[in-house]
């Protein structure tokens, strides 16, 4: 059972970043997965979230209008379309997924999986 975040990088502020969450040894159809990041010296912090039933999501009001989450169930992954970056953008992004069918939650403590992190950089 693993997820995997990828597709961070370097990006100047106002740029975009798509990250991906791939699930192996497991479904994705069962779990409610939860995009968190962590930046130096601060808690890491729940950015968004996706629910399996209806596909109902949550945002972070810091990153409102400019992130969305989606899922691809076919290709096992969710996504996390990043616009409009800014430097306090800047974090170790990780997936994370809570076995569930109705509703998503960003409360860490809930997940029951969480994958390796990704670095997102963006340079102001």
């Amino acid at each position: 059972v693993q997820l995997q975040a990828s597709g961070g990088g370097l990006v100047q502020a106002g740029g975009s970043l798509r990250l991906s969450c791939a699930a192996s040894g497991f479904t994705l159809n069962y779990y409610a997965i939860g995009w968190f990041r962590q930046a130096p010296g601060k808690e890491r912090e729940g950015v968004s979230c996706i629910s399996v039933s209806d596909g109902s999501t949550y945002y972070a009001g810091s990153v409102k209008g400019r992130f969305t989450i989606s899922r691809d169930n076919a290709k096992n992954t969710v996504y996390l379309q990043m616009n409009s970056l800014k430097a306090e953008d800047t974090a170790v992004y990780y997936c994370a997924a809570e076995i569930g069918y109705e509703g998503c939650t960003v409360v860490a403590g809930r997940m029951d999986y969480w994958g390796k992190g990704t670095q997102v950089t963006v340079s102001s």
